[in-house]
């Protein structure tokens, strides 16, 4: 993939996010949220999907530990967005990231991001990047399921999400996981892959 798809794409998902925190505050970039602390409290929780845990049987869920490094992206995403980090240089250095060959220890990886937010209180794209070698994730899967759980979050939102009305577990399942299985039995690469996707979602919503 080229540094002109990358950024493309980059710009893509900036567009879907600035979209999405409009949704919950037309002024979001000045309201000061603490965009850091999101994204090392989601670390904690993809290690929990990951798992650590050396004195119980763990298998990994990969489906929902990708779906946690997207989650970390939203916020990641909103403080470059907001930080006007967002650029070519940007989507050179991911490319950049991405192609080192070398690998860590996902464990330690999550940790390295996690601990990097925590001293810059900003986000780190190379430790992010190594997250995602480490697990390992390519761009492409990162774009497809960063477009999904956009559209999953703009249903909650559209669902009575700030407002406490939504039911985020259905027939006994988180929405992530109905997610997960949904984008399973559509086209990713469709150009209505996002209206698919909310269709699928409220028409099993609907009937939960």
């Amino acid at each position: 993939m080229s540094v002109e798809d990358t950024w493309r794409r980059l710009a893509s998902m900036a567009a879907m996010q600035c979209r999405h925190n409009e949704q919950i505050h037309p002024e979001w970039a000045e309201q000061g949220h603490e965009y850091y602390r999101a994204v090392w409290v989601e670390c904690a929780e993809l290690l929990d999907h990951f798992g650590w845990k050396w004195w119980k049987r763990h298998a990994v869920d990969r489906d929902q530990v990708v779906l946690e490094v997207v989650d970390i992206w939203h916020f990641g995403l909103s403080e470059l967005i907001r930080a006007g980090e967002l650029d070519m240089a940007l989507a050179r250095r991911l490319q950049a990231s991405l192609a080192d060959t070398s690998r860590s220890d996902f464990r330690l990886a999550v940790e390295e991001l996690a601990r990097s937010s925590l001293s810059s209180r900003g986000f780190d794209m190379e430790a992010f990047a190594g997250v995602m070698r480490a697990l390992p994730l390519t761009f492409d899967e990162l774009f497809a399921n960063y477009v999904a759980k956009n559209v999953l979050n703009v249903f909650r939102q559209n669902n009575g999400y700030g407002t406490g009305e939504y039911r985020k577990v259905w027939d006994g399942r988180e929405d992530n996981e109905h997610l997960s299985e949904l984008v399973g039995t559509l086209d990713t690469g469709a150009a209505s892959f996002p209206e698919d996707l909310a269709a699928a979602l409220a028409s099993r919503y609907a009937g939960s």
